[in-house]
């Protein structure tokens, strides 16, 4: 494997995880989990779960438009 490869690799590691960081907080309004309300973490728990929906339904629009 090259180098190339290697840091393109990593870049894709971290910036996922970043996103998925990202999506988790903005989900949570930036809060703790054990701040919240029941209902704001249920209503976090469908955030995400929309989030989810969202990106899977990115993954399919670029598979299909390549």
């Amino acid at each position: 494997m090259d180098l190339n490869r290697l840091i393109g690799m990593l870049t894709r590691i971290f910036v996922r995880s970043a996103v998925n960081t990202g999506i988790d907080y903005a989900a949570r309004k930036g809060k703790p989990e054990d701040e919240m309300s029941p209902e704001e973490r249920k209503q976090a728990q469908s955030a995400k779960a929309m989030a989810d929906k969202a990106r899977k339904a990115a993954r399919l629009g670029r598979r299909f438009l390549r």
